[in-house]
């Protein structure tokens, strides 16, 4: 696949940064991800139903969040492909649930932190996704061209990363400051 090919799957690329109020030394992105209780996920957003966590069948830890975006609802299982205390990369294959019938995307989510000053640290949310082969046709079955779909999917996704990047920095930053 050439690198043009792999751009025209892409839908939303999103990154999103605020501050925490907590020295870097005591953010753990792995840890807070996976120990999130559930409700504390949906104080992070309006459109967060649910979280858990478990095993990707290899081993790796996975949360599945759950949630709606632009009026479809998703089911992603975010397993990690890096962790680090300061840098967490999660990939799904998340399932989504349109009118047309249930589908997948791709969706990479990266969070990341990093030093400001002895009491801060920005927080980086970053999001992107593609359209599986699934995706494409099925857009193809239903005759939309996919860059009709892309250019409705992309405000509500960014909308969504900014809206709940925040909040996601708040609650890293209460997890912090609770250790």
């Amino acid at each position: 696949m050439n690198s043009h090919e792999t751009g025209d799957l892409e839908i939303v690329d999103s990154s999103f940064s605020a501050i925490i109020n907590a020295p870097f030394e005591k953010v753990d992105i792995p840890s807070w991800c996976f120990t999130l209780a559930e409700e504390e996920y949906r104080l992070c957003s309006p459109a967060h139903i649910a979280a858990g966590v478990t095993t990707a069948p290899d081993g790796r830890r996975m949360s599945i969040n759950v949630e709606t975006i632009g009026g479809t609802l998703m089911v992603q299982h975010y397993v990690e492909t890096l962790s680090e205390k300061h840098h967490l990369v999660l990939e799904s294959v998340s399932d989504l649930f349109p009118p047309s019938g249930r589908t997948t995307i791709h969706v990479l989510w990266e969070l990341s932190v990093r030093r400001i000053d002895e009491h801060m640290c920005e927080f980086t949310n970053h999001v992107r996704s593609r359209a599986t082969e699934e995706f494409k046709a099925s857009l193809d079955r239903q005759g939309i061209p996919f860059d009709v779909f892309r250019a409705q999917r992309q405000p509500m996704s960014i909308a969504h990363n900014k809206g709940e990047t925040p909040l996601f920095a708040a609650s890293i930053e209460r997890a912090a400051l609770r250790n």
